[in-house]
């Protein structure tokens, strides 16, 4: 059995901006924090020269591409925060689904799960160093490259989320009520997968925190297709499950717990529940209100989000428009900014240059207005 270390505070460079921090807990900033969700990737030219013909879990197995590749957006833009380059499939691969293709090539794994006997094919006690080690080299070597410049996220899919990928096997065709009628024709099997992952995914967080993460989102990127019913039945209890886990798991290590992260895409009946389910922050897809989501929210938890990645594709000044009114609608105290979703691999860098330092600008003035 492998076992786990994992280094002190000391053994990493002292943090030079901890903004993104600050907001997190809800102090005081000067101006607003900002980063973007997938900004590291595919419409970064310099993804694609370091990545080469790698296929995507072997670039994710590799601590010192990962690395190169977290750190890329740094060098480019002023972010306040990086994201360790990874993905939410390391986890039910950990479980022991063999995969098939890389994300976005066809269906990612062998044998999704169909029946509640495929249950027994998984692994919940797997060995986290063993399976998933290379994510955790991986950080602390980021952390360390880092020098101190931003703080560095970890992060994990949710449980339904994951749920989904290995019943419905995304990439074969989508099949938007499957995973939701396995939870209905098979309500034991289906807490129990959920329990599993769910479990799985607490191990991942905590173990990435203990590597040198600063701060953690968990993905629910397919949160809204549960409606209202079943995800304040099943999906809720996990992710409130997850938030208090994580950081009790932490404070008995002796490790103060980290700011984390909930961004339950489409979820817009469940704003209110998922400010006071012990996340710091809670981040809000394009199509969500943000003078509404503060109202139903509270004061008691930051906002992250949630410029269109469309917008990305228009004019500078339409850009800053943008940016402006979104600011104005979150205000620029508790709130961190960022896209709506992942950045789209279409999108000009030069245009997140724009966006980046619209959000630092803006929101200073704002700021010396007030």
């Amino acid at each position: 059995m492998a076992t786990s270390t994992f280094p002190c505070a000391a053994d990493f460079p002292p943090l030079q901006n901890d903004l993104i921090l600050r907001a997190a807990r809800g102090e005081q900033t000067e101006r607003v924090p900002v980063w973007l969700m997938r900004q590291a990737g595919r419409y970064l030219p310099e993804y694609g020269q370091a990545k080469g013909a790698r296929g995507f879990f072997e670039t994710c197995r590799n601590p010192q591409l990962v690395c190169e590749l977290t750190i890329q957006p740094i060098k480019r833009f002023a972010l306040d925060a990086a994201i360790i380059f990874s993905d939410i499939l390391v986890i039910p691969i950990a479980l022991g689904l063999k995969t098939a293709n890389d994300p976005g090539t066809g269906p990612v794994f062998e044998k999704p799960i169909q029946t509640p006997d495929d249950l027994a094919r998984l692994n919940p006690d797997f060995d986290i160093q063993q399976t998933l080690g290379y994510v955790y080299k991986a950080i602390t070597l980021t952390r360390k490259t880092l020098e101190g410049q931003v703080p560095l996220f970890g992060f994990s899919g949710a449980p339904w989320t994951l749920m989904k990928y290995m019943i419905e096997n995304l990439g074969a065709g989508p099949n938007p009520n499957k995973t939701r009628r396995f939870l209905v024709e098979f309500p034991e099997a289906g807490e129990k997968l959920l329990k599993i992952i769910t479990d799985a995914v607490i191990r991942h967080l905590v173990e990435q925190i203990k590597a040198g993460a600063q701060i953690v989102q968990v993905f629910d990127s397919l949160a809204g297709e549960m409606g209202p019913t079943l995800f304040t039945k099943y999906e809720l209890p996990c992710l409130r499950e997850i938030a208090y886990r994580v950081k009790d798991k932490l404070t008995t290590l002796g490790i103060t717990p980290v700011p984390m992260v909930v961004f339950a895409k489409d979820a817009h009946f469940a704003i209110e529940q998922l400010s006071s389910i012990g996340f710091d922050v809670v981040s809000l897809d394009w199509t969500m209100q943000p003078t509404h989501c503060r109202r139903l929210a509270g004061s008691s938890v930051t906002l992250q989000g949630n410029l269109d990645p469309v917008i990305l594709f228009t004019k500078e000044d339409e850009i800053r428009k943008e940016v402006k009114e979104m600011l104005q609608k979150f205000g620029t105290q508790r709130y961190i900014a960022n896209l709506g979703h992942g950045v789209m691999k279409e999108t000009n860098p030069d245009t997140v240059g724009i966006f980046v330092d619209a959000v630092h600008s803006l929101s200073e003035e704002i700021n010396k207005q007030s």
